[in-house]
């Protein structure tokens, strides 16, 4: 055996598995397909804003939580800085606008006094919840479950109360007024698409612990914690491995044994195979089936086939130019319902259909908090609303597109409407739809929740940590408790206990050697303001030119604002023996981490990745080219010197002057046939514009590569398209 045991996938309840099993002394290997770890529990990286991939905000850290007994053995508390939000949630409905506060008091009190009718009903909820909240932590599980489960209405009351009901039932039972009943559920989204479904008792856990404990955010965002929780993987002998993905669990003797896995991004790396006596599966639970041999797939399937999965979201990130506190917006995260929701039954309905203008949404603030996810002049927003993978099914790349564009403005409408003048201050924002959780997850219909929270798949109905095969477990959304980031930990934490248990002594471990880890060879100063970072290349490290590669630094020395890696398009043509990146020099903390490494520090590479090069070599090509977009253009063009292409160059290539044109003097001496070089100083010569391209002639014979900023891509698009070329001969960059 390789290693104690095996991880497949980094979202929390794996990676909170992984640091619990470490701290009991076990070597774990942990093995992600993504280039990060963390799941939803991530960030991402646009312009100067740290976009928060899935957490608004995390539940509880009161005196019944029992993340709070998880934090004291992780040391998170040392090692992750929370910041509590300032209310439960402003909601604004139909004739009503709250600001819903903690406190289980204040919240009776508030509601109570808008409500009077209902405040004896609402004290009895909070009651009933708040017991839910006390008697979970106290269960007992396994064969101790079974043996007192007939006296569960005398020990756990409150459990019994709420386990066959949903959250709508107890409302329509106990509720007189529509409007509350919308109030208390406003933050259904959280868990459910319908209150009619959602269980009442997981309902009353999670939402019992914010109104006692309040909601809390990670400073820097989740990316932190994931991070954290990885490093203490690694820190106890363990290994965390990124950008692999486990094809096969191996299974001898009807025990799991192991697991065959490949590189993400490049086949050419080949499979392997690592051996471990225990496997937990983070990974969705359908997939673990597919990765399972024949027979034991078949045993799996028996439990979970025909499970309900829960719905997806939709996320608007959004950086805004302008500290949006200081501009007025008053409230951490304010829920917003349209005009046709009316009554509680109205909510499945609207939330299922397919009209923008009225579905309900959240608007999060992350700056009325201290988050550290931008400069404190400025604000990180996102709204986020109710999706389902099939409303994206069977659309063109360009339909998606243009559809992710008609929803993003239909949102934004409905945002101005009810904060005026907000959407001048929209810097960047980016769409992430239930089929971009599923790209970056893999799980099934882009749930980020696992299974529903339905009566028949919560409490004790709920998939247990234990599969039904031999030493796999279980912990992620999918399995028991659930999803959302408190579900994650608590349940990985019980997974990792548990097998540590079974586990009497360590086996070790057997460092997997990564053949992605290469060091830098040297750094060159190519333009202004510009540099060069020649990388060792990976064995077997084969890609096309035009490509590009997720570049990620080790020990980043800078982090502030920042993320440790970025992808970047390799300068260098694949004949080379050595890797070549360009980037212009800035502010930001991975550039000056670039700048402050030492011949032989490391990178890991991850790729190649991207489908940038010449589609049809019997037509002219015409390259637009804005400032360091010059990287993917410079090994085409020796790729079409190589295969002596016999149409027309030209190289349209934009800066401000020839002191940070990048690569200026070698596309001006390349020399082969029909190859013409337009260096544009904008300095001097001005935008590239309809008169500079006038010396093309007949605009219609070329097509057309794109490569430069998001505004300079615009510009040139819509220049072509007033000249008449066609859309099919124009192409960009896939990911600049």
């Amino acid at each position: 055996m390789d290693f104690d045991v095996i991880i497949i996938g980094s979202g929390l309840g794996g990676l909170t598995a992984g640091a619990t099993l470490s701290r009991f002394g076990k070597k774990v290997l942990l093995i992600e397909q993504h280039y990060i770890p963390g799941g939803c529990a991530t960030s991402f990286k646009r312009k100067g804003y740290l976009m928060e991939v899935g957490l608004h905000e995390m539940d509880g850290l009161h005196e019944y939580d029992t993340k709070r007994r998880i934090f004291d053995l992780l040391e998170i508390w040392d090692n992750i800085e929370l910041k509590q939000v300032p209310e439960l949630y402003r909601i604004k409905g139909n004739g009503f606008d709250l600001v819903v506060p903690h406190g289980k008091a204040e919240y009776i009190n508030q509601l109570g006094e808008a409500y009077p009718d209902d405040k004896q009903a609402l004290s009895k909820l909070l009651n009933l919840m708040e017991g839910v909240l006390k008697e979970v932590p106290k269960l007992p599980s396994g064969w101790k479950s079974k043996l007192i489960f007939p006296l569960y209405p005398i020990l756990f009351p409150n459990i019994v109360k709420t386990s066959e009901l949903t959250l709508g039932d107890w409302l329509d039972r106990n509720i007189k007024s529509e409007e509350l009943k919308l109030i208390i559920q406003g933050n259904l989204a959280y868990y459910s698409d319908d209150p009619y479904k959602m269980s009442l008792l997981y309902f009353s856990v999670a939402q019992s612990s914010y109104i006692g404990g309040g909601g809390n955010f990670i400073k820097g965002g989740s990316q932190n914690l994931s991070n954290y929780l990885a490093k203490e993987i690694e820190n106890a002998g363990g290994q965390v491995i990124l950008g692999k993905k486990v094809t096969n669990i191996l299974v001898e003797n009807n025990k799991v044994c192991g697991v065959k896995f490949i590189d993400s991004f490049n086949s050419t790396f080949g499979s392997k195979k690592v051996y471990a006596p225990y496997i937990i599966g983070n990974a969705a639970i359908p997939l673990i089936k597919k990765m399972l041999p024949k027979a034991q797939a078949k045993k799996l399937g028996k439990r979970i086939d025909g499970l309900e999965e829960a719905c997806s979201l939709i996320s608007i990130y959004i950086g805004f130019n302008k500290n949006l506190k200081e501009w007025g917006v008053k409230n951490y995260s304010t829920f917003l319902f349209g005009d046709e929701i009316n009554s509680l039954k109205d909510v499945a309905r609207v939330n299922k259909s397919k009209d923008w203008k009225n579905k309900p949404f959240v608007f999060v603030d992350y700056s009325q908090i201290d988050s550290g996810l931008c400069e404190r002049n400025k604000s990180v927003g996102v709204i986020c609303a109710i999706d389902y993978l099939e409303d994206w099914k069977d659309l063109s790349s360009k339909q998606y597109k243009e559809k992710k564009e008609i929803v993003a403005k239909t949102l934004f409408n409905r945002l101005e409407e009810n904060f005026p003048g907000i959407t001048e201050f929209i810097d960047h924002y980016e769409v992430g739809t239930a089929k971009t959780v599923q790209s970056y997850t893999l799980n099934p219909k882009g749930t980020p929740y696992g299974y529903a929270q339905t009566l028949e798949q919560s409490g004790n109905n709920r998939l247990p940590a234990r599969s039904p095969i031999e030493n796999l477990y279980f912990a992620s959304a999918w399995s028991n408790p659930g999803g959302g980031f408190t579900g994650a930990i608590i349940g990985g934490f019980l997974t990792g206990v548990e097998v540590s248990k079974r586990l009497k002594s360590s086996i070790g471990s057997r460092i997997y050697n990564d053949e992605r880890v290469v060091s830098l060879y040297e750094r060159n100063e190519i333009a202004q303001d510009t540099f060069e970072l020649v990388i060792d290349k990976p064995k077997n490290f084969d890609y096309l030119p035009g490509q590009y590669a997720i570049l990620s630094i080790n020990n980043a020395k800078f982090t502030e604002l920042d993320l440790p890696h970025r992808p970047l398009s390799m300068v260098s043509h694949p004949d080379e023996p050595k890797l070549r990146f360009a980037m212009r020099s800035s502010g930001s903390s991975f550039k000056k981490s670039c700048l402050a490494m030492k011949v032989g520090d490391k990178f890991t590479i991850y790729g190649p990745i991207g489908n940038f090069n010449i589609k049809n070599t019997n037509r002219p090509i015409v390259f637009l080219i804005g400032g360091i977009g010059i990287t993917p253009v410079i090994p085409l063009l020796k790729e079409l010197k190589l295969n002596k292409f016999d149409n027309e160059i030209h190289l349209f290539y934009t800066n401000r002057d020839k002191e940070k044109a990048a690569y200026y003097h070698y596309l001006k001496k390349l020399n082969f046939d029909n190859y013409i070089y337009h260096p544009v100083l904008t300095s001097i010569d001005g935008r590239l514009n309809k008169d500079k391209l006038a010396i093309l002639n007949d605009m219609n014979k070329y097509d057309y590569y794109i490569v430069g900023t998001s505004g300079f891509l615009k510009s040139m698009v819509e220049l072509l398209k007033i000249n008449k070329v066609a859309s099919n001969h124009i192409f960009y960059d896939d990911f600049g």
